[in-house]
């Protein structure tokens, strides 16, 4: 067993006791070595918090200093078409509180992008009016609101979400985070925990498995299981606890998979489409179904000091910002669980990731990278919210849920990757997306060598400009 030198911050060689060469290092069997509480390792928890359907400009357009939409004398200068009208419109600040997305399937992905020009979100709205839905979460739909298809073209600012915008000033924005999948919610949940999206033709085997952008939801009463390797199982091979928490729990049974069943009626619960990790294979080969918990468990291990290294939280439909549930809701929400987490004992050792899955429709001007078949998707919001968080740092690496991924594994698994050639379970995955040469590095998000730095609480329910 490693014990600690009595000579700390110096080693004992023999009788004697010399210094360590930095401060970073400490004595461990009478030799100086780096990293245990140093650096990347003063996280001791990682909290993924994942909201839904926002693009980056939609929430971050206007923010000082990002990569956000032009503007020349106030008025945003790009402008997207509309077919229906032979004119172009050019993005717009919209107070609405609900507002209205759009198709975000995988063919929406790629008619919004439009070979790069950026130009196509218009286009797909005016699709969502020739198809009748119920669900305002199939992603082959768009939640109207009665404006038309230039809703996408909306954005907020500072007034109407003064929450984020005070995590962005004070922490870190993260300005060309995109969507690790060119798809919906659950082609990027699935890369979330997995790195990979990808259909299975037997159930039992890996190696059956090719990727795969999912078209629409399951049909209610359909398990197929993910039979491919997802992080959770390099986690249990470590012996590094982690968690899955359900914003009210889980609503897998009943019509429509558990989804809103019209346009207008959300659910306090969180949906499969969101709510992946139960069906992945190797969770219940690990035995580790019973970390995916309602949400009140995470509440409970923050107060009382145990909560898992790593921990992934989901919103119900209700707190998701999921068009049509409310904006004002789901800050409220996610402020409730950043001051949770602020006044808890875990601070001092925690990174906090939030992020929204996909573009949900809204408008982005940014072209994202190609990386391979299936990614990167449309960009969105990230924020890094940590007592070592740069403050005020606006981060312009390239990004994707990937980077959450190798972050949790150069922390907790000395660098181990989610790799069939490495990881024990080998799985036909194309690439080890960790590794993609455009992927940015968290660090570069914080500064270790900074003490904690003390919470920002902010009100649960602020003023804001939002109209109902």
């Amino acid at each position: 067993m490693s014990t600690k030198s009595n000579c700390s911050p110096h080693c004992r060689c023999g009788n004697a006791c010399s210094p360590c060469s930095a401060e970073s290092e400490e004595c461990v069997d009478g030799a100086c070595e780096r990293g245990r509480n140093s650096g990347i390792h003063k996280i001791k928890h990682v909290i993924i918090i994942m909201q839904e359907n926002r693009s980056f400009d939609h929430y971050f357009g206007t923010f000082p200093g990002a990569d956000g939409i032009a503007m020349e004398n106030g008025a945003a200068t790009a402008c997207i078409p509309n077919l229906m009208t032979g004119k172009c419109v050019h993005p717009y600040l919209e107070h609405a509180d609900r507002n209205g997305g759009a198709p975000h399937s995988a063919a929406a992905a790629t008619a919004a992008i439009d070979g790069g020009k950026m130009d196509g979100f218009i286009a797909v709205a005016i699709q969502a009016a020739k198809v009748r839905c119920k669900n305002p979460t199939d992603p082959n739909c768009g939640e109207d609101g009665g404006i038309g298809p230039d809703r996408v073209m909306a954005y907020h600012v500072q007034s109407d979400i003064p929450n984020y915008w005070t995590y962005a000033k004070d922490f870190v924005l993260q300005d060309h985070m995109f969507e690790p999948v060119a798809s919906w919610s659950l082609a990027s949940h699935l890369y979330m925990v997995s790195a990979w999206s990808a259909k299975c033709s037997d159930p039992k085997d890996p190696e059956s498995c090719q990727s795969d952008r999912p078209r629409k939801r399951p049909a209610p009463g359909n398990d197929t299981p993910y039979v491919w390797t997802d992080i959770t199982w390099l986690l249990n091979q470590n012996h590094v606890s982690w968690g899955y928490y359900l914003d009210g729990g889980p609503i897998h049974g009943g019509r429509n998979g558990g989804m809103p069943g019209d346009r207008h009626q959300v659910n306090r619960g969180v949906p499969k489409i969101w709510d992946v990790l139960p069906q992945f294979t190797d969770v219940h080969e690990d035995k580790q179904l019973e970390n995916v918990q309602n949400l009140s468990a995470f509440f409970t291990a923050l107060k009382a000091g145990t909560l898992p290294s790593v921990s992934w939280i989901a919103p119900s439909s209700y707190d998701s910002e999921h068009p049509p549930s409310l904006v004002s809701i789901g800050q409220s929400y996610v402020t409730h669980i950043v001051n949770e987490i602020m006044e808890s004992p875990e601070w001092n050792s925690t990174a906090i990731f939030l992020a929204w899955d996909d573009w949900g429709g809204f408008y982005d001007h940014v072209r994202p990278p190609v990386v391979d078949s299936l990614g990167y998707g449309i960009r969105v919001p990230g924020l890094v919210i940590s007592p070592y968080a740069k403050q005020g740092y606006i981060d312009h690496q390239t990004l994707s849920f990937d980077a959450y991924l190798k972050f949790i594994e150069d922390d907790f698994l000395s660098g181990a990757r989610l790799d069939p050639k490495t990881d024990g379970r080998p799985d036909p995955r194309p690439d080890v997306r960790e590794n993609a040469h455009v992927l940015g590095d968290l660090t570069q998000d914080f500064d270790f060598s900074q003490p904690p730095r003390q919470p920002v609480l902010l009100p649960e329910h602020p003023e804001t400009t939002l109209t109902h």
